[in-house]
């Protein structure tokens, strides 16, 4: 039986944005440094299950591998994103909105407030967006008093940029 061809999606290999704050490359080398910790225990289980025999009878060995198998791969993810990380610098400048910046708008009728990150650190519910999401590109560029458009799905939503800082 032939196996069909899918043409995979375009979100399937987009790479991953490197922007970090000086906070989350600490905490994410933090991770790094306790898989690094956990990683002899976890194969040194694993080798001692496996001196029991019969590998496919041995869950015990099976559930050991699974768990060095996640180690190591956490290790190889967050190595990868450590090393492909651009920290967010404050350039001190707040006349533009760029990324790092906190924004205070007027959007629609209500005051909103954004903090402008990458996408590895976006929260909205917590008022973080990522520079990449459709709020956080149009920001970016805008000044104080600056009046604009945003369109979410088929609305069109009014705003003006109340105030413009860095933490």
């Amino acid at each position: 039986m032939r196996i069909p061809y899918r043409k995979p999606g375009i979100y399937s290999q987009m790479k991953p944005d490197p922007l970090l704050t000086a906070t989350k490359f600490a905490d994410l080398k933090e991770k790094l440094e306790h898989l690094k910790r956990t990683q002899p225990k976890a194969a040194a289980e694993v080798a001692r299950l496996a001196e029991l025999g019969d590998f496919s009878e041995n869950t015990e060995y099976q559930m050991a591998k699974g768990r060095l198998r996640g180690i190591n791969s956490g290790i190889l993810s967050l190595q990868r994103q450590i090393d492909n990380a651009v920290l967010i610098a404050d350039s001190g400048d707040t006349d533009q909105i760029k990324i790092g910046h906190t924004v205070e708008l007027l959007y629609g009728d209500e005051k909103r407030t954004f903090k402008i990150l990458g996408a590895a650190e976006s929260n909205p519910k917590l008022g973080v967006i990522s520079h990449l999401s459709p709020v956080g590109q149009s920001l970016i560029g805008k000044k104080v008093d600056q009046k604009f458009e945003i369109s979410i799905g088929n609305k069109m939503i009014a705003c003006q940029i109340i105030s413009i800082s860095y933490p």
